[in-house]
């Protein structure tokens, strides 16, 4: 009878700790997982300038500044839609024509929690991270995705570590090679 009840303590106290790291994961600051080397570009300058920028960086979207201020943001979807799909030619296209206005953001303080939710209201994929006026980084789901993944990967050795944890974490791209 007390085997049982030890098992059933030791159940609880998985629980517990899932529960407690899930909630820890989610209220760290989006400044410990943000891509801090924002690529901008000045509002007058030209789409042309902004796929370079884009190309050579190996990224998929470049913050917008007027005055030195972040209104916007151009991605690859932008290109696509407001330029492509017009059949426009892009050397006569200048960066605030194809922009897509900021509508939201977070400080560097702000849960990756709040970051998600913020990101789900405003149905974007980047979120600009300000301070002072002046962008310090930007959130993609991209960024969500290798944090979470990450997260669940430290979750299942966790509990793989704790009496009762059976199963090795694996490696999603090759199943059969355990990590």
């Amino acid at each position: 009878m007390s085997y049982r009840f030890e098992n059933n303590h030791h159940e609880h106290i998985q629980d517990f700790y899932a529960y407690t790291i899930d909630e820890y994961a989610m209220a760290k600051p989006v400044r410990d997982i943000m891509t801090k080397e924002v690529v901008t570009i000045d509002i007058n300058r030209g789409a042309t300038e902004a796929a370079r920028l884009m190309a050579e960086k190996h990224i998929s979207s470049v913050v917008v500044l007027e005055k030195d201020l972040p209104i916007g943001i151009i991605t690859e979807r932008d290109f696509v839609k407001k330029i492509c799909a017009k059949e426009l030619e892009i050397s006569k296209i200048k960066a605030g024509e194809i922009m897509s206005r900021i509508r939201t953001f977070a400080d560097p303080e702000t849960s990756i929690d709040v970051a998600i939710q913020r990101m789900l209201n405003h149905n974007i994929r980047r979120l600009p991270i300000m301070s002072g006026g002046k962008t310090v980084g930007i959130i993609t789901v991209t960024d969500l995705a290798k944090y979470l993944r990450t997260d669940l990967l430290l979750q299942g050795a966790l509990a793989n570590s704790k009496p009762g944890g059976t199963s090795s974490p694996k490696d999603i791209d090759n199943p059969d090679r355990i990590i």
